[in-house]
């Protein structure tokens, strides 16, 4: 572990152990060159071989309750690093990733960044959501968590950091991020952050973007999370 390093790396696991190793490998050279000072899996009651997969690598496991938002809370809360950076277990980083965050991290600790998102499959569907997912992005500033979040440790502190919500915690605490410190606070980086296309396979990708689309109307209208939890799926 690299003391000097400034960022503490947070990864919420649920039975990840056939795709993390694909996100901890695209890490592992951000640590060499002195970028990353650790690796924190926060893990939310796996029943596979998730911690065997962290440990060998080299990061330490954390045992928690399932729930995304109180895992990225508990990885947080044991992080050591001046930077934080949130990223799914099924997103693997790009290999200019390091460069942007360096960069973003030598302007000072004022701005937030997320990635480009893109998902791991080729085709035309996962290309449009995908780019609709950047529209928002760039023009609402409302960035997933499936975009990753490199947030200085002040700056997240500062905002009150993830809350305990079984979903939409990504939604939230950028909300709260914008309205404390305005929508220019959110850098996007060039560097891809490819993801798992598993859920809109799963479902098919119109009727998945229409599901997440409705579950946010509801959230954003006031529903408890947890009712909307048992939609979203």
């Amino acid at each position: 572990m690299n003391e000097r390093a400034p960022i503490s790396v947070i990864l919420p696991t649920l039975n990840a152990a056939a795709l993390l190793p694909a996100t901890l490998a695209a890490l592992a050279p951000a640590a060499v060159i002195g970028l990353v000072r650790e690796v924190l899996v926060s893990d939310g009651g796996s029943t596979d071989a998730t911690q065997a997969v962290a440990e060998a690598a080299g990061a330490r496991f954390l045992a928690g309750e399932k729930g995304r938002g109180a895992q990225l809370m508990n990885g947080a809360a044991a992080a050591r690093g001046r930077w934080l950076l949130f990223l799914h277990a099924d997103t693997v980083l790009d290999a200019s990733w390091a460069d942007e965050a360096a960069a973003l991290i030598a302007g000072g600790e004022g701005d937030a960044g997320v990635f480009t998102l893109k998902f791991g499959a080729p085709g035309l569907a996962p290309s449009i959501v995908a780019a609709g997912a950047m529209i928002r992005t760039r023009i609402f500033r409302s960035p997933y968590g499936d975009q990753g979040l490199l947030i200085a440790r002040r700056l997240y502190d500062e905002i009150g950091g993830y809350s305990a919500m079984p979903l939409f915690e990504d939604v939230d605490i950028v909300d709260r991020l914008v309205r404390a410190k305005g929508s220019s606070v959110i850098r996007v980086l060039k560097s891809a952050a490819v993801t798992s296309p598993a859920r809109y396979q799963r479902d098919g990708y119109a009727k998945r973007v229409v599901t997440n689309a409705f579950c946010l109307a509801m959230f954003r209208l006031g529903f408890a999370p947890e009712k909307i939890a048992k939609i979203y799926k």
